[in-house]
């Protein structure tokens, strides 16, 4: 097996091939993190291209030498015995681009807990994080892959750095297809939600709330309910040129990649969000709503058309991505937990993120800048 640089269209093609890949495995993602300099990689057999990455470079500040990093990535064949015939040409090409460190995130799920098991974990005093609570499901494949890389030399991220933008281990994700790859009915997921979820969305309905599609002339609107969400639930904005260049690149790669959706009541923006879909999977990836208005439900309006949408295009899981492991009642992070358990979905753990020092030296200064950054 062989590894070199390819074109965006190469990597595209290739992506076209699989059931699915993390968005931030597109060539199109480079568009949206141009302060990363970017790099598509292919693995080839026999000639054919049979795995992809996106290799995103940040420079450590005065010194030529870098982060490389594939976030959700790369997009290999994580399921067998011999992940080190993968890596190893990913790190000596690394390496040779001027690499000090390779940090990867593993597309690779290690265990999986039922909405009803959240649930009782939230309600129980004795729980504090999603950890405490038996899993529904180990995966052995994940398990697989983490023994692999403790034996290659990679290290587990336990913190996440501001230097890396580090991506949600743990996952909310609704499924969209039965254990056999059926899909399920509107009707049966509809079902599957708890009945606060049910009732908002009729509510919704029943107070003339009205959810459409949106164009890249409505991102403004979005963005100003965006800033108002973050001043109220105090976080951090981003511009509103990120957004339309997030909507730029995706929708050139695809022309459903990318996804706004407004909810309106009497003409009143209520809610937006924004959805993204692979192949198979589609995530909600950013939400704002009005404190005005809150009861219409506007929120679980959209998310309910997304949701459908998702379905019709084919999705097999509905990805509301991140979510912290506490499961302490009296921590605030617990609310956004409750609202996406509502939909009755599957909290997933994935594997992490890895890092491979390539130079010893300058990632142990590359760990310190970080802890001086806080």
């Amino acid at each position: 097996m062989t590894l070199r640089p390819i074109s965006a269209q190469e990597h595209r093609d290739f992506i076209t091939t699989r059931s699915s890949a993390s968005f931030l495995q597109t060539p199109a993602w480079a568009s949206v993190k141009a302060e990363w300099r970017a790099e598509s990689i292919g693995w080839f057999r026999d000639g054919h291209v049979v795995g992809v990455g996106l290799v995103l470079y940040r420079q450590l500040p005065k010194v030529r030498r870098y982060l490389a990093y594939l976030p959700e990535g790369p997009v290999i064949d994580w399921t067998g015995d011999d992940l080190e015939a993968w890596l190893a040409p990913m790190v000596a090409h690394l390496e040779r681009q001027g690499a000090f460190a390779v940090r990867m995130g593993p597309p690779v799920v290690t265990r999986r807990w039922s909405a009803a098991q959240i649930k009782a974990g939230v309600a129980d005093e004795s729980v504090r994080r999603l950890g405490d609570v038996p899993p529904l499901e180990r995966s052995q494949d994940g398990a697989r892959v983490i023994a692999q890389l403790h034996e290659l030399g990679w290290q587990q991220q336990t913190a996440e750095g501001g230097f890396s933008a580090g991506q949600p281990q743990f996952n909310f994700q609704v499924p969209l297809v039965d254990g056999d790859g059926v899909p399920r009915s509107e009707d049966d997921v509809l079902k599957g939600m708890n009945q606060l979820w049910r009732r908002n969305i009729k509510k919704a309905d029943k107070s003339g709330v009205e959810v459409s599609r949106g164009e890249r002339a409505d991102l403004k609107a979005f963005h100003d309910l965006y800033v108002h969400t973050a001043e109220r639930d105090y976080f951090t904005p981003r511009p509103l040129s990120y957004f339309q260049t997030m909507y730029d690149a995706l929708g050139a790669e695809d022309p459903d990649r990318i996804q706004l959706w407004l909810a309106r009541h009497e003409g009143d923006l209520v809610a937006a969000t924004i959805a993204i879909r692979v192949g198979t999977h589609a995530w909600y990836s950013y939400g704002a709503s009005s404190t005005e208005k809150r009861e219409v439900r506007g929120s679980n309006a959209v998310q309910w058309a997304m949701i459908r949408h998702a379905m019709a295009a084919g999705a097999h899981v509905y990805d509301l991505r991140g979510i912290t492991e506490t499961l302490d009642a009296d921590d605030p992070h617990v609310g956004l937990i409750q609202f996406k358990v509502g939909t009755g979905g599957e909290a997933v753990e994935y594997a992490g993120e890895w890092d491979l020092p390539v130079n010893r030296v300058i990632y142990k200064a590359f760990q310190l800048y970080l802890a001086r950054r806080g």
